[in-house]
Protein backbone atom coordinates (compact mmCIF):
# COMPACT_ATOMS: atom_id res chain seq x y z
CA UNK A 1 0.00 0.00 0.00
CA UNK A 2 1.79 3.18 -1.08
CA UNK A 3 1.99 6.21 1.21
CA UNK A 4 -0.83 7.86 -0.18
CA UNK A 5 -3.18 5.03 0.26
CA UNK A 6 -2.18 4.44 3.80
CA UNK A 7 -3.37 8.22 4.86
CA UNK A 8 -6.43 8.14 2.79
CA UNK A 9 -7.66 4.54 4.53
CA UNK A 10 -6.38 6.03 7.90
CA UNK A 11 -8.05 9.09 7.33
CA UNK A 12 -11.83 7.52 6.70
CA UNK A 13 -11.08 5.19 9.65
CA UNK A 14 -11.19 8.89 11.85
CA UNK A 15 -13.49 10.23 9.61
CA UNK A 16 -15.64 7.17 11.01
CA UNK A 17 -15.13 7.14 14.34
CA UNK A 18 -15.92 10.32 14.70
CA UNK A 19 -19.35 10.02 13.12
CA UNK A 20 -19.69 6.81 15.35
CA UNK A 21 -18.95 8.13 18.59
CA UNK A 22 -20.61 11.36 18.39
CA UNK A 23 -24.25 9.45 18.11
CA UNK A 24 -22.96 6.94 20.16
CA UNK A 25 -21.94 9.11 22.52
CA UNK A 26 -25.16 10.72 23.53
CA UNK A 27 -27.19 7.40 22.75
CA UNK A 28 -25.64 5.38 25.09
CA UNK A 29 -24.35 8.61 27.36
CA UNK A 30 -28.31 9.13 28.04
CA UNK A 31 -28.75 5.44 28.79
CA UNK A 32 -25.82 4.80 30.95
CA UNK A 33 -25.27 8.24 32.79
CA UNK A 34 -28.37 7.95 35.19
CA UNK A 35 -27.07 4.61 36.56
CA UNK A 36 -23.89 6.67 37.93
CA UNK A 37 -27.18 7.63 40.88
CA UNK A 38 -26.11 4.55 42.28
CA UNK A 39 -23.18 5.82 44.06
CA UNK A 40 -24.88 8.58 45.24
CA UNK A 41 -27.34 5.72 46.77
CA UNK A 42 -24.62 3.76 48.26
CA UNK A 43 -22.81 6.56 49.75
CA UNK A 44 -26.00 7.98 51.17
CA UNK A 45 -27.20 4.79 52.12
CA UNK A 46 -26.65 4.82 55.60
CA UNK A 47 -29.39 7.23 55.99
CA UNK A 48 -31.76 5.17 53.66
CA UNK A 49 -34.86 6.24 51.64
CA UNK A 50 -38.58 6.94 52.57
CA UNK A 51 -40.76 4.84 50.45
CA UNK A 52 -43.74 6.80 51.03
CA UNK A 53 -43.78 10.80 51.43
CA UNK A 54 -44.65 11.19 55.13
CA UNK A 55 -47.04 14.42 54.15
CA UNK A 56 -48.95 12.32 51.11
CA UNK A 57 -51.34 10.95 54.46
CA UNK A 58 -51.72 14.54 55.31
CA UNK A 59 -51.30 17.32 53.05
CA UNK A 60 -52.03 16.12 49.50
CA UNK A 61 -55.47 14.62 51.45
CA UNK A 62 -56.74 17.56 52.67
CA UNK A 63 -56.03 19.56 49.56
CA UNK A 64 -57.53 16.61 47.50
CA UNK A 65 -60.66 16.85 50.15
CA UNK A 66 -61.26 20.30 49.39
CA UNK A 67 -60.10 21.67 52.39
CA UNK A 68 -58.56 25.39 52.64
CA UNK A 69 -55.18 26.71 53.96
CA UNK A 70 -53.99 29.80 54.61
CA UNK A 71 -50.63 31.37 53.21
CA UNK A 72 -48.40 34.20 54.43
CA UNK A 73 -46.34 33.85 51.37
CA UNK A 74 -46.13 37.10 48.96
CA UNK A 75 -46.21 36.93 45.24
CA UNK A 76 -47.44 35.64 41.77
CA UNK A 77 -49.91 32.71 42.13
CA UNK A 78 -48.78 31.89 45.76
CA UNK A 79 -52.76 31.60 46.70
CA UNK A 80 -53.21 28.49 44.01
CA UNK A 81 -52.38 25.53 45.23
CA UNK A 82 -53.06 23.23 42.80
CA UNK A 83 -53.08 24.41 39.44
CA UNK A 84 -54.89 22.45 37.17
CA UNK A 85 -52.53 22.78 34.30
CA UNK A 86 -50.21 21.40 35.79
CA UNK A 87 -52.01 18.15 35.44
CA UNK A 88 -52.39 19.14 31.80
CA UNK A 89 -49.06 19.20 30.92
CA UNK A 90 -47.72 16.04 33.32
CA UNK A 91 -49.82 14.09 30.78
CA UNK A 92 -48.57 15.61 27.34
CA UNK A 93 -45.03 15.21 28.88
CA UNK A 94 -45.27 11.64 29.65
CA UNK A 95 -47.85 10.96 27.08
CA UNK A 96 -46.95 12.28 23.68
CA UNK A 97 -43.93 13.64 24.34
CA UNK A 98 -42.18 10.94 25.61
CA UNK A 99 -43.92 8.28 23.37
CA UNK A 100 -44.02 9.67 20.30
CA UNK A 101 -40.53 11.85 20.00
CA UNK A 102 -37.95 9.01 20.26
CA UNK A 103 -39.64 7.70 17.03
CA UNK A 104 -38.33 10.99 15.36
CA UNK A 105 -34.78 10.11 16.59
CA UNK A 106 -35.13 6.54 15.43
CA UNK A 107 -36.44 7.41 12.26
CA UNK A 108 -33.24 10.50 11.50
CA UNK A 109 -31.06 7.02 12.64
CA UNK A 110 -32.67 4.58 10.06
CA UNK A 111 -32.45 7.54 7.42
CA UNK A 112 -28.85 7.79 7.91
CA UNK A 113 -28.15 4.20 7.69
CA UNK A 114 -30.91 4.23 4.19
CA UNK A 115 -28.71 6.87 2.98
CA UNK A 116 -25.75 4.95 3.77
CA UNK A 117 -25.81 1.82 1.48
CA UNK A 118 -27.96 3.22 -1.06
CA UNK A 119 -25.88 5.86 -1.98
CA UNK A 120 -22.72 5.16 -0.25
CA UNK A 121 -19.80 7.66 0.65
CA UNK A 122 -19.99 10.93 -1.18
CA UNK A 123 -16.15 10.36 -2.76
CA UNK A 124 -13.64 12.88 -4.27
CA UNK A 125 -14.25 12.56 -8.06
CA UNK A 126 -10.16 12.97 -8.19
CA UNK A 127 -7.62 12.20 -5.77
CA UNK A 128 -6.08 14.96 -3.62
CA UNK A 129 -2.71 16.47 -4.88
CA UNK A 130 -1.75 17.52 -1.53
CA UNK A 131 -3.08 21.18 -2.49
CA UNK A 132 -5.07 23.14 0.16
CA UNK A 133 -6.88 26.03 0.46
CA UNK A 134 -7.82 27.69 3.82
CA UNK A 135 -11.34 27.47 5.27
CA UNK A 136 -11.95 28.15 8.95
CA UNK A 137 -9.98 30.37 10.98
CA UNK A 138 -8.70 29.12 14.48
CA UNK A 139 -11.38 31.56 16.05
CA UNK A 140 -13.95 29.84 14.15
CA UNK A 141 -12.60 25.84 14.48
CA UNK A 142 -13.04 26.59 18.54
CA UNK A 143 -16.35 28.03 18.62
CA UNK A 144 -17.77 24.88 16.20
CA UNK A 145 -16.32 22.03 18.43
CA UNK A 146 -16.92 23.84 22.09
CA UNK A 147 -21.02 24.50 20.77
CA UNK A 148 -20.25 20.81 19.36
CA UNK A 149 -19.38 19.51 22.90
CA UNK A 150 -21.91 21.08 25.12
CA UNK A 151 -24.48 20.12 22.42
CA UNK A 152 -23.82 16.63 22.94
CA UNK A 153 -23.37 16.88 27.28
CA UNK A 154 -26.77 18.69 26.83
CA UNK A 155 -28.40 15.91 24.75
CA UNK A 156 -27.18 13.45 27.04
CA UNK A 157 -28.42 14.83 30.28
CA UNK A 158 -31.57 16.54 28.57
CA UNK A 159 -32.62 12.74 26.67
CA UNK A 160 -32.11 11.08 30.11
CA UNK A 161 -34.26 13.44 32.04
CA UNK A 162 -37.02 13.50 29.38
CA UNK A 163 -37.15 9.83 29.39
CA UNK A 164 -35.36 8.53 32.24
CA UNK A 165 -38.77 8.31 34.09
CA UNK A 166 -40.13 5.52 31.85
CA UNK A 167 -36.96 3.73 30.90
CA UNK A 168 -34.81 4.13 34.00
CA UNK A 169 -36.27 3.60 36.75
CA UNK A 170 -38.15 0.05 36.17
CA UNK A 171 -34.32 -0.76 35.49
CA UNK A 172 -32.11 1.05 38.29
CA UNK A 173 -35.12 1.81 40.50
CA UNK A 174 -36.30 5.79 42.14
CA UNK A 175 -33.80 6.17 43.97
CA UNK A 176 -30.66 5.62 42.07
CA UNK A 177 -32.70 7.61 39.17
CA UNK A 178 -33.13 10.67 41.54
CA UNK A 179 -29.82 10.85 42.60
CA UNK A 180 -28.38 11.04 39.07
CA UNK A 181 -31.61 13.27 37.98
CA UNK A 182 -30.75 16.07 40.35
CA UNK A 183 -27.10 16.25 38.97
CA UNK A 184 -27.99 15.79 35.72
CA UNK A 185 -30.30 18.32 35.96
CA UNK A 186 -27.63 21.09 37.31
CA UNK A 187 -24.99 20.31 34.53
CA UNK A 188 -28.20 21.38 32.18
CA UNK A 189 -29.29 24.15 33.61
CA UNK A 190 -25.88 25.32 34.47
CA UNK A 191 -23.96 24.60 30.46
CA UNK A 192 -27.15 25.75 28.68
CA UNK A 193 -26.61 29.40 29.23
CA UNK A 194 -23.35 29.13 28.18
CA UNK A 195 -24.24 26.93 25.07
CA UNK A 196 -27.18 29.95 24.43
CA UNK A 197 -24.28 32.25 23.90
CA UNK A 198 -22.12 30.29 21.95
CA UNK A 199 -25.44 29.80 19.35
CA UNK A 200 -25.62 33.13 19.19
CA UNK A 201 -21.52 33.83 18.15
CA UNK A 202 -22.39 31.05 15.75
CA UNK A 203 -24.96 33.36 14.27
CA UNK A 204 -23.68 36.25 14.19
CA UNK A 205 -20.37 35.18 12.87
CA UNK A 206 -21.97 33.57 9.97
CA UNK A 207 -25.02 34.69 8.96
CA UNK A 208 -23.35 36.63 6.18
CA UNK A 209 -22.22 33.32 4.83
CA UNK A 210 -25.55 32.29 4.72
CA UNK A 211 -27.61 34.56 2.83
CA UNK A 212 -29.97 32.49 0.39
CA UNK A 213 -29.09 32.43 -3.76
CA UNK A 214 -29.83 31.89 -6.53
CA UNK A 215 -27.14 28.82 -6.75
CA UNK A 216 -28.81 27.51 -3.96
CA UNK A 217 -32.18 26.84 -6.21
CA UNK A 218 -29.98 24.96 -8.09
CA UNK A 219 -28.10 22.83 -5.45
CA UNK A 220 -31.00 21.60 -4.84
CA UNK A 221 -32.54 20.77 -7.93
CA UNK A 222 -29.76 18.55 -8.79
CA UNK A 223 -30.15 16.59 -4.88
CA UNK A 224 -26.93 18.45 -2.90
CA UNK A 225 -24.45 16.81 -5.28
CA UNK A 226 -25.88 13.19 -4.46
CA UNK A 227 -26.96 12.25 -7.48
CA UNK A 228 -24.39 10.80 -9.49
CA UNK A 229 -22.14 12.58 -11.90
CA UNK A 230 -23.59 16.01 -10.93
CA UNK A 231 -21.62 18.59 -8.90
CA UNK A 232 -23.88 21.63 -8.29
CA UNK A 233 -22.11 25.21 -7.70
CA UNK A 234 -21.41 26.53 -4.54
CA UNK A 235 -20.43 29.39 -2.58
CA UNK A 236 -18.87 29.16 0.72
CA UNK A 237 -22.12 27.32 2.02
CA UNK A 238 -23.57 25.21 0.05
CA UNK A 239 -28.16 25.26 0.03
CA UNK A 240 -27.47 22.07 2.56
CA UNK A 241 -25.19 24.10 5.18
CA UNK A 242 -27.74 26.95 4.86
CA UNK A 243 -30.42 25.07 6.03
CA UNK A 244 -28.79 23.75 8.66
CA UNK A 245 -27.60 27.19 9.66
CA UNK A 246 -31.12 28.88 9.33
CA UNK A 247 -32.67 25.84 11.36
CA UNK A 248 -29.70 26.40 14.14
CA UNK A 249 -31.16 30.30 14.25
CA UNK A 250 -34.64 29.37 13.76
CA UNK A 251 -35.62 25.94 16.07
CA UNK A 252 -31.91 26.55 18.19
CA UNK A 253 -32.54 29.75 19.24
CA UNK A 254 -36.51 28.56 19.87
CA UNK A 255 -34.80 25.83 22.09
CA UNK A 256 -32.43 28.27 23.97
CA UNK A 257 -34.85 30.90 24.64
CA UNK A 258 -37.18 28.34 26.56
CA UNK A 259 -34.36 26.85 27.90
CA UNK A 260 -33.50 30.69 29.75
CA UNK A 261 -37.20 31.13 30.23
CA UNK A 262 -37.12 27.41 32.21
CA UNK A 263 -33.18 28.50 33.96
CA UNK A 264 -34.29 31.76 35.15
CA UNK A 265 -37.48 31.92 36.73
CA UNK A 266 -36.88 35.87 38.01
CA UNK A 267 -39.03 37.60 35.08
CA UNK A 268 -42.63 36.62 36.91
CA UNK A 269 -43.00 33.48 34.63
CA UNK A 270 -46.28 32.11 35.50
CA UNK A 271 -46.47 28.41 36.03
CA UNK A 272 -48.45 27.82 32.82
CA UNK A 273 -45.79 29.90 31.13
CA UNK A 274 -42.94 26.90 32.28
CA UNK A 275 -45.13 23.99 31.36
CA UNK A 276 -45.41 25.37 27.81
CA UNK A 277 -41.61 26.67 27.24
CA UNK A 278 -40.77 22.79 28.84
CA UNK A 279 -43.31 21.30 26.51
CA UNK A 280 -41.92 23.44 22.87
CA UNK A 281 -38.52 23.01 24.56
CA UNK A 282 -38.73 19.28 24.61
CA UNK A 283 -40.07 19.03 20.93
CA UNK A 284 -37.86 21.35 19.28
CA UNK A 285 -34.72 19.76 21.33
CA UNK A 286 -35.34 16.24 20.03
CA UNK A 287 -35.90 17.38 16.26
CA UNK A 288 -32.46 19.56 16.68
CA UNK A 289 -30.86 16.50 18.11
CA UNK A 290 -32.13 14.47 15.07
CA UNK A 291 -30.82 16.58 12.36
CA UNK A 292 -27.59 17.05 14.41
CA UNK A 293 -27.27 13.00 13.40
CA UNK A 294 -27.51 13.94 9.78
CA UNK A 295 -24.97 16.86 10.18
CA UNK A 296 -22.83 14.38 11.77
CA UNK A 297 -22.52 12.15 9.22
CA UNK A 298 -22.36 14.34 6.41
CA UNK A 299 -19.69 16.13 7.88
CA UNK A 300 -17.42 12.86 8.29
CA UNK A 301 -18.79 9.70 6.74
CA UNK A 302 -20.75 10.82 4.51
CA UNK A 303 -18.97 13.01 2.76
CA UNK A 304 -15.11 12.39 1.71
CA UNK A 305 -12.53 15.34 3.09
CA UNK A 306 -15.47 17.53 4.68
CA UNK A 307 -14.51 17.26 8.27
CA UNK A 308 -10.97 18.20 7.15
CA UNK A 309 -11.61 22.18 7.39
CA UNK A 310 -12.68 21.88 10.81
CA UNK A 311 -10.06 19.72 12.25
CA UNK A 312 -6.79 21.53 10.41
CA UNK A 313 -8.86 24.49 9.16
CA UNK A 314 -7.64 23.55 5.17
CA UNK A 315 -9.51 21.66 2.82
CA UNK A 316 -8.19 20.14 0.01
CA UNK A 317 -8.39 22.09 -3.47
CA UNK A 318 -10.18 19.02 -5.16
CA UNK A 319 -13.00 19.46 -2.59
CA UNK A 320 -13.17 23.00 -2.57
CA UNK A 321 -13.86 22.84 -6.45
CA UNK A 322 -16.09 19.45 -5.96
CA UNK A 323 -18.28 21.01 -3.16
CA UNK A 324 -17.89 24.34 -3.62
CA UNK A 325 -16.51 25.68 -6.81
CA UNK A 326 -17.20 29.32 -6.82
CA UNK A 327 -15.69 29.49 -3.22
CA UNK A 328 -13.05 28.27 -4.71
CA UNK A 329 -12.53 31.03 -7.46
CA UNK A 330 -12.62 33.40 -4.40
CA UNK A 331 -9.81 31.90 -2.43
CA UNK A 332 -7.75 30.11 -5.15
CA UNK A 333 -4.53 32.55 -4.97
CA UNK A 334 -4.63 31.46 -1.09
CA UNK A 335 -4.05 28.06 -2.37
CA UNK A 336 -0.48 26.50 -0.83
CA UNK A 337 1.36 23.04 -0.54
CA UNK A 338 -0.31 20.89 3.08
CA UNK A 339 3.77 20.65 3.22
CA UNK A 340 4.67 23.67 3.78
CA UNK A 341 1.90 24.39 6.75
CA UNK A 342 3.18 21.34 8.38
CA UNK A 343 -0.08 19.15 7.62
CA UNK A 344 0.67 15.15 7.11
CA UNK A 345 -1.96 13.13 7.63
CA UNK A 346 -5.67 13.07 6.31
CA UNK A 347 -7.03 13.07 2.95
CA UNK A 348 -6.68 16.54 1.91
CA UNK A 349 -2.55 16.43 2.90
CA UNK A 350 -0.84 14.01 0.53
CA UNK A 351 0.55 15.13 -2.39
CA UNK A 352 2.31 12.22 -4.57
CA UNK A 353 5.61 12.61 -5.04
CA UNK A 354 7.16 12.92 -8.27
CA UNK A 355 8.48 9.77 -9.63
CA UNK A 356 11.86 8.86 -10.50
CA UNK A 357 13.12 8.99 -14.34
CA UNK A 358 13.86 5.08 -14.36
CA UNK A 359 17.48 4.02 -14.37
CA UNK A 360 19.04 3.46 -17.85
CA UNK A 361 22.39 2.58 -16.33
Amino acid sequence: MTKREQATAKGRRVHRRIMLWSMLVIALGAMIAPLGGYLFVEIAGAQGFEEVNPRSETTWRDVREGNTGVTTVLGDETGVLIQNGGENWRQLRNGIVANVMPWVLLAALVAIVLVYFIGGRHRLDEKPSGAVVPRWKLWERVLHWTTATLFILLAITGLSLLFGRAVMIPVMGPEGFAAYAGGAMNVHNYVGPVFTLCVAAMALAWVWHNIPTRADLEWFKAGGGFLKGRHPSAGRMNGGEKVWFWFIVLVGGVVCATGVVMDFPIWGQTRETMQQANLVHAVASILWIGLFFGHAYIGTLGTEGAIDGMKTGYVSVEWAKQHHDLWYEEVKDQEVDASEIGLTSGVATTRTPPEKPASTG
